[in-house]
């Protein structure tokens, strides 16, 4: 791969219409064979931008803005990973794409899409949000949705981080996270995982729906790239990876010791550079 040029290719927006009528946008960007990009939570399609220059010099690169963010319809009184599926397939179907990677929620709902759609080749996820043994527990989010209520935002999102990272962010004091979370995240970035707070709630009530639903997995007929970062062992997300390793027919697992969760949106070209590789393979690659 080529690797992000000093001048960035141009993207290109555009929408599809989803199953039950929702507008769905995505961000295009590259030449070559098709690839769909999912974002996980608390994302938008922009934080992928990086990813897909790195990306875009091999592939056409297809970011979904996934429903209830930017210029994509609400996730509606119905949501389900069944909806984020089907406006991954208009997707899919609009861009006559075969590759497909997706990032934490985003990589779960690339799992769940790839069972249903045979059209896809092959899947890479980074860290998939895939709930095994109750790993996401959403007994936090009563709490979250009380203080987001109250306009208590930065509150709520030490509550949601504190829920979802029980075994890293969770064991740090809450007085602590409130020192530390404004120096780590710019205010703009902040601003944005409030407002999309309320939306990961209710995807990862979704995740936690679906726990220990992962040995349906075997019905994924794409070659199927699985990534841990550097907690593979310590995260719910991280041991997903390992732990889909024997169910998926054809799999492989990547880790990288010097990445955390956020891997694709922290160290792009690092991340890029593996899919590209595995998407770009002419033989088949399993266990």
């Amino acid at each position: 791969m080529n690797g992000a040029s000093d001048r960035p290719l141009p993207n290109r927006t555009d929408v599809v219409v989803s199953a039950d009528g929702t507008t769905i946008a995505y961000r295009s960007v590259g030449n070559g064979p098709a690839v769909l990009v999912v974002p996980g939570a608390l994302a938008v399609a922009t934080d992928f931008d990086a990813f897909a220059q790195e990306l875009a010099h091999r592939f056409t690169v297809h970011t979904i803005e996934r429903r209830g963010r930017g210029e994509s319809g609400p996730q509606g009184d119905d949501y389900s990973i069944e909806r984020e599926c089907e406006d991954l397939a208009a997707l899919q179907a609009g861009t006559g794409a075969t590759f497909l990677f997706g990032h934490s929620f985003g990589g779960l709902v690339a799992l769940e899409a790839a069972r249903a759609n045979k059209t896809f080749a092959k899947v890479a996820v980074y860290e998939p949000g895939v709930s095994i043994d109750g790993s996401i527990d959403t007994s936090w989010a009563p709490a979250c949705q009380a203080q987001l209520a109250r306009g208590q935002h930065f509150a709520a999102f030490i509550t949601f981080a504190q829920g979802i990272n029980p075994e890293t962010t969770g064991k740090a004091p809450r007085w602590l996270l409130r020192l530390i979370l404004p120096i780590a995240i710019r205010k703009r970035e902040r601003k944005q995982k409030y407002r999309l707070l309320p939306a990961a709630i209710r995807e990862h009530a979704e995740a936690s729906r679906l726990d220990n639903t992962h040995p349906h997995y075997q019905d994924v007929s794409a070659e199927v790239l699985l990534i841990a970062g550097k907690d593979a062992t310590k995260t719910g997300a991280g041991r997903a990876s390992q732990s889909l390793l024997p169910v998926l027919p054809k799999a492989t697992l990547t880790t990288f010791r010097a990445l955390d969760h956020f891997g694709p949106e922290k160290k792009p070209k690092k991340v890029a550079e593996a899919v590209s590789a595995f998407f770009g393979q002419d033989t088949q690659t399993a266990r």
